[in-house]
């Protein structure tokens, strides 16, 4: 699931909604508004982001009312704690292979 809330992030357009619903629930009609781009794209969009578990929506009436999911950030950012202390360690391993190799020469 990482993979898909690291490739919907990816997109520019997609960050920006994603602040915009931290902010409250919005209906797609408000955050087309903030976009130069045509309302079916930001739906497009909008879905990307559900796929991936970083908002979701409930019905009212005939709208649709978007919000961020903060499970999905948590997910993803799982993902980089594990990663981060996987590439520590190895960083300090090579800093200790040149403070050897250092010390030899």
């Amino acid at each position: 699931m990482a993979e898909k809330v690291f490739e919907a992030l990816a997109d520019p357009t997609r960050r920006r909604l994603l602040e915009l619903v931290a902010t409250g629930e919005r209906t797609a009609g408000e955050l087309a508004a903030e976009f130069d781009v045509s309302r079916p794209a930001v739906s497009r969009h909008l879905r990307v982001l559900a796929e991936a578990g970083l908002v979701t929506w409930r019905g009212e009436a005939q709208r649709r009312l978007y919000r961020l999911r903060p499970a999905g950030l948590d997910e993803a950012g799982a993902w980089i704690e594990r990663t981060r202390d996987n590439w520590a360690a190895r960083l300090d391993s090579l800093v200790r292979h040149l403070d050897e190799q250092g010390k030899d020469a």
